[in-house]
Formats: C-alpha cells, sequence, structure tokens
C-alpha cells in the first residue's frame, strides 16, 4: 500500500531531482552488472510513490530552525552530545551538536598514536595479545554504538561498540571517555548490530541496563574448525547477549539465517534482530531468492531460564552456554524462546518507537516499513495470537531503499531511502489506520533531499522514551561534490536537519571520514565527565617522590618517573643493551587540561598521561647510546625543555 502527499517539482537551490534519478538508476544498474535479477518486493509501476519534491527553503524558521543554529558563539558550549561509530579506524568519535564539532575521539580496537592506545601496559591488556606480547589485531570496522539506560533514558554510565571484523565489543565508561574492557565473541563472525536492554524482564527493581545483545551476520560451521567448510547447509549464526557490568558473555542463541541489527523493548522483555539472510545463502541471489525474510524476537527471560535448568550446550573450546532458537525447535508459543515475523525481503534496519510500542523494520529491496505491535508479539507467546504474522499492524510504502528508522517522540518515523537518495517523514498511528483500511489516511507527512545515498539516521534523543524531536543527523554514504576535492577517496556526509516544525529543514553538512556508521545524540545534562584522574585508581601510580628511580633485578629494569609541568622526576636514567625495562609514568599535576606526553626516539615509545593518571611501556633495550625522552603534548611555557636523557650502555 503507498500514499504520498508530495508532487515531483524542482525548487530553487535546490538539487535537480533528474539527479537522484540517476543515482538511482546507477544503484540498479551495479546489482544487475553483478548478474542479478533484482526486483523490489510488492513494488509494481503502478503501486510505486510518487516522487517527491525536496522540503521547501525555510523562509522563516521555526524554533531553533536555522542554520545560525550550528554556528556557536565563541566559549558556547553545545546542547547535546553525539557518539559516533569511528568505522575503519576502530574507534569512538565524540561530537558536539548542533554544531557537528569534533571533539574526541575515544581508541579502542585499533593503536592510536596520540594517546599510546596499543603502545601502553594498561591498553594492551584491554585490546589483547598474542603470547609474544604483541597486540592480537591491528585492525577494525565499528559499526553501532549504544549507551546505557535507567529508567527508559540514558543514564551516562556506559557506552558500547561493536569492531565487525574480529567479533568484538568493547566498553567506553562516558565519566572519563575511555575504553576499559573488550570482549571477543565466541562461535561468531561479522558481529554487527548491538543494542543493551532497558531493564530487567523479572525483577522490577532493576530499571537500567544489564545486559548487551549482538548479532552476528555471517553463518559458520559450529565449531568452525575446518570441518563441513564445504556444506552451507551446516552454517549457522548466533544472537549472543553479553553482561553490562562484567563483559562477560552469558549465552548465545543458534539461529535459522543469520543477524543484522538489534533492538530492544522498554519493558526488558524482548530483544529482537532483522535478518535479511533466512535463506542461510552464500552467494548474492540465494540471500535474495526468499519473497519475505524476518524480523526473529527472543523471549529474555525464558532463554535464561533455560540456561539455569542446564537446557544448552557449548560449542569447541568455547563455555559459553547455547540455547536453541531455531523455528523447528520453536514451534509451541508456550514454550517457545524464539518468535519469527515475516517482514518483506531483505530488511535493513529494526528499530523501537519512544512509546514502547512498536519495532518497525525498513524494507531494504521493498519500498516498505513495517510496523510490529509488540503487545501482540508478547500475545504469541503466551499462546493467544494465531499466527506470529498477526503481530504485523502496518506495512506501508514510503519509498525506494528504506534502511534505518528514527523518532520525534511525537508520533512520527524518520526514514533514510537510499535509492531516493531522501528522509521520509511519516506518522505511525496514520499508517496503521491506513493499513487498518482508511485509505484516507496521509501518513506520509514530509519528505526531504539529502545528499547523497542516506544509511543511518538518529534524531536527538530519539531511542529513548524521552526523544525531543529537535535534531535529526542522516549519515549519507555518498558525498560527491558536497566538499572540495581531495583526491580519489572522498569523505561521507554527515548532514544536520531541523524536525522542530512539520517540514523538515536542511541545517548543514559536515564532511567525515569514511567509514562511519550509527551514532546516537543525548542531552549534555546526561553525560557528568570528570576532568582529572583520581590517582589511586591506578596501583602503579609514583605518588611520593622518593619512589621515583630506577629499580633493577638482574636484566630486568623498572624505571619509576613522575612529571610535574615543566619536568620529569628523572633527568636522565641508565639502562643496558640487552635490558627489558618497564617504565612507569604518573602525572602529578592536578590541573584540568594539563596532559604531558612521553617519547622516546628510537624506540617506537610514545604516549600520554592525563593529570594524576598512570601509565606504564615494556620494551628491550637493543640500541646503545643517548636518546633524549621528552614531552610530546604541550603543557608549559617550558615545554621544549621536559626532557630526561636515556642513556643506554653498551
Amino acid at each position: 500500500m503507498s500514499q504520498d502527499q508530495n508532487k515531483d517539482h524542482k525548487l530553487d537551490g535546490q538539487p535537480d531531482p533528474s539527479r537522484r534519478k540517476f543515482l538511482n538508476t546507477a544503484a540498479f544498474a551495479g546489482l544487475a552488472g553483478a548478474g542479478l535479477s533484482v526486483g523490489l518486493s510488492a513494488c509494481k509501476q503502478e503501486q510505486a510513490p510518487a516522487p517527491a519534491a525536496p522540503a521547501a527553503p525555510a523562509a522563516a524558521p521555526v524554533a531553533h530552525g536555522s542554520a545560525n543554529a550550528t554556528h556557536l558563539k565563541p566559549g558556547e558550549l553545545d546542547t547535546y552530545y553525539g557518539f559516533w561509530s569511528g568505522g575503519h579506524t576502530g574507534d569512538f568519535r565524540v561530537l558536539g551538536l548542533p554544531s557537528g564539532r569534533e571533539i574526541t575521539r575515544v581508541p579502542c580496537f585499533v593503536p592510536d598514536a596520540l594517546t599510546g592506545w596499543g603502545i601502553t601496559n594498561e591498553s594492551k591488556k584491554i585490546m589483547g595479545t598474542k603470547p609474544d606480547g604483541s597486540l592480537r589485531y591491528t585492525v577494525a570496522d565499528t559499526h553501532h554504538t549504544h549507551a546505557s539506560y535507567k529508567d527508559g533514558n540514558y543514564d551516562g554510565r556506559y557506552a558500547w561498540i561493536n569492531d565487525k571484523i574480529n567479533s568484538r565489543l568493547a566498553r567506553i565508561r562516558l565519566d572519563y571517555f575511555t575504553c576499559d574492557k573488550i570482549t571477543e565473541l565466541p562461535n561468531v563472525q561479522g558481529f554487527h548490530g548491538i543494542f543493551p536492554d532497558k531493564r530487567d524482564p523479572v525483577d522490577p527493581a532493576i530499571n537500567y541496563t544489564t545486559r548487551v545483545f549482538c548479532g552476528s551476520e555471517f553463518q559458520i560451521p559450529l565449531p568452525n574448525a575446518g570441518k563441513d567448510v564445504n556444506d552451507p547447509s551446516k552454517y549457522r549464526s548466533m544472537f549472543t547477549c553479553v553482561d553490562a557490568e562484567t563483559m562477560e558473555v552469558r549465552w548465545q542463541v543458534l539461529i535459522d539465517g543469520n543477524c543484522d541489527l538489534a533492538a530492544t523493548s522498554y519493558d526488558g522483555k524482548l530483544a529482537a534482530t532483522n535478518q535479511y539472510n533466512t535463506e542461510g545463502g552464500v552467494l548474492y541471489p540465494d540471500m535474495m531468492s526468499a519473497e519475505r525474510d524476518a524480523c526473529l524476537f527472543f523471549n529474555v527471560a525464558r532463554i535464561e531460564q533455560a540456561v539455569k535448568e542446564g537446557k544448552f550446550k557449548t560449542y569447541g573450546d568455547s563455555k559459553v552456554p547455547v540455547v536453541d532458537g531455531t523455528r523447528e525447535s520453536n514451534k509451541d508459543p508456550k514454550t517457545a524462546l524464539t518468535c519469527t515475523v515475516s517482514v518483506p525481503k531483505n530488511p535493513h534496519g529494526v528499530n523501537a518507537s519512544p512509546d514502547g510500542k512498536y519495532f518497525i523494520c525498513a524494507g531494504k529491496l521493498s519500498p516498505t516499513a513495517t510496523v510490529i505491535e509488540l503487545a501482540k508479539v508478547l500475545d504469541w507467546f503466551e499462546g493467544n495470537l494465531e499466527s506470529a504474522d498477526k503481530a504485523i499492524v502496518a506495512e506501508v510504502e514510503i519509498g525506494l531503499g528504506p534502511l534505518h528508522t528514527a523518532f520525534d517522540g511525537r508520533g512520527n518515523a524518520y526514514t533514510t531511502l537510499f535509492l531516493d537518495s531522501q528522509v521520509v517523514k511519516w506518522n505511525v498511528d496514520a499508517a496503521i489506520k491506513f493499513s487498518a483500511g482508511d485509505t484516507a489516511q496521509k501518513y506520509v507527512v514530509d519528505r526531504l533531499d539529502v545528499q547523497y545515498q542516506p544509511g543511518h539516521i538518529n534524531a536527538s534523543q530519539s531511542e529513548t522514551a524521552a526523544a525531543d524531536g529537535k535534531y535529526l543527523c542522516v549519515g549519507c554514504k555518498f558525498s560527491k561534490d558536497r566538499f572540495l576535492p581531495v583526491g580519489p577517496l572522498h569523505p561521507e556526509n554527515e548532514q544536520l536537519i531541523d524536525i522542530s516544525g512539520e517540514k523538515m529543514v536542511l541545517l548543514a553538512d559536515h564532511p567525515v571520514r569514511p567509514e562511519p556508521h550509527d551514532f546516537i545524540i543525548m542531552k549534555r545534562e546526561l553525560i557528568n565527565p570528570k576532568q582529572v584522574y583520581n590517582i589511586d585508581d591506578f596501583p602503579l601510580a609514583i605518588k611520593d617522590p622518593k619512589d621515583s628511580g630506577v629499580f633493577r633485578e638482574g636484566k630486568k629494569v623498572t624505571v619509576k618517573m613522575y612529571s610535574m609541568a615543566p619536568a620529569f622526576s628523572l633527568t636522565e636514567f641508565k639502562l643496558k643493551v640487552g635490558d627489558e625495562v618497564t617504565l612507569i609514568l604518573t602525572n602529578l599535576d592536578k590541573v584540568e587540561d594539563l596532559t604531558h606526553g612521553f617519547a622516546i626516539p628510537k624506540y617506537n615509545v610514545n604516549f600520554i598521561v592525563n593529570p594524576q593518571e598512570t601509565a606504564s611501556v615494556t620494551f628491550k633495550v637493543d640500541k646503545p647510546g643517548v636518546f633524549w625522552c621528552y614531552c610530546t603534548h604541550f603543557c608549559h611555557a617550558l615545554h621544549l625543555e621536559m626532557r630526561s636523557r636515556m642513556i643506554v650502555e653498551a
């Protein structure tokens, strides 16, 4: 079903719709060039939504709906934090909104030369090492980031981010904006979507996040140890639950098909993943052969009861309990651990509405959005719903290539249309009434052209019960002509949109280094960062000047130093070729924003210590001579004089 209120026309100063049509044609041509015949499910020519116009220019913007809203006065702070995935850089990016200014990057999965992440012993312990002490992995692909909840809103404790390449989950402490734990998930590959729970499904007193759910995109043999590699029918995916505090894997669910993204209900009872490859296909055509795929729901309380009762198995060396969530084993709703709701083929994205009533799956290869009522899913688990598909309360056409959905807290959803290069604003209740037969309902409210081919989308506080409907960010995968050319590799384009009024208003473009994916936006008052570390949190801290010095036990040498601008406690220290050295540095300065660095030429050492922080490095001395260690982070008018000589005797 489809309907649209807008007519196609060109507005002065807006992109020519013919250009958008060209991009659509190119996208389809790419699939055709791969030898595929790909149709859009339920999208016949006469049924397709009419091409829509860009939103009208904001002659008299409402509220903050002006480009001036993005240009803050000197010293003026942003009103929101934006947490972005870093993509191939393997980090967690922190932006201020509405300005779009990048404030910091938190290294997680990949070494960082500025901070010494992956150089210091403390960071290497978190990242994981091989037996020889080198890092286990030095590449990553971060896609999705989400934060912890309390009473349906962000609580400022933690954020999490995934590494798709090596199936790792990192946790960021939001008091210090540092990564403190990384967990590698067993039995999976292509770990993609994540989402924290919002409360406990059984205990009402636990009204905060205690679990993080993780979906694996690629199917593999289990155990993946060389057997059944040529028999894709034996490949399986897992849905994983990680403890939010310990970061240990609690349990996994064996499923049919794969996982894409994840969502959780506000009552804590349900988690879900959209599945674009229920066929278990290995090749393109096999992954798109079914007309409908699925949104798979997990009954969290039942799964944990099954684990408690020992109804699980393990695979290979992993001790993680794995329960059976396959369709064949979950036919009886009253005992089922999972519930399969069909959605149009190859969906991309599942998102929970702020009112807690619905999950929405975007169609990708279908021009539709599917609205699933969670109360009806729970009815199915109780045996009170004839078919799981009866939980679908709307399935409406919204445009070509729908991917991800955000919300404004006023009943409206905003979905990216990759092929149309648009964001479509549509009303959920009107879509439900339209699907129920009231064809007079105009569920499409507005459309806005974006530049170009949008993927992820999120709005201020969108994925909380406190969605405020002020700003919308959309991540466009191609920037093309929007920025100064810098060679073949283009930046991506993150666009900021005002959604406070009836019409969407594009406010700003921001170039970003490829390739970020998902992001969240939260009010700044929900975060309370600390500007100075607690020295007592570091067991190796040098708190007393008399503890500084060089301590030798045979070939093992410990160098203990502290820094206090503009000097290191040791003006020199002597070593011998063949020594194994552990150098410990504490920053005794207590002044906010007074960070010190420490670099050793020719020894590949550089790291920082923030106020009251301690860090250490271990290295083998293999070159005789004089090596000037120096502070790499500007700290004082005598910063250039802040040095220490490392003298290595042959």
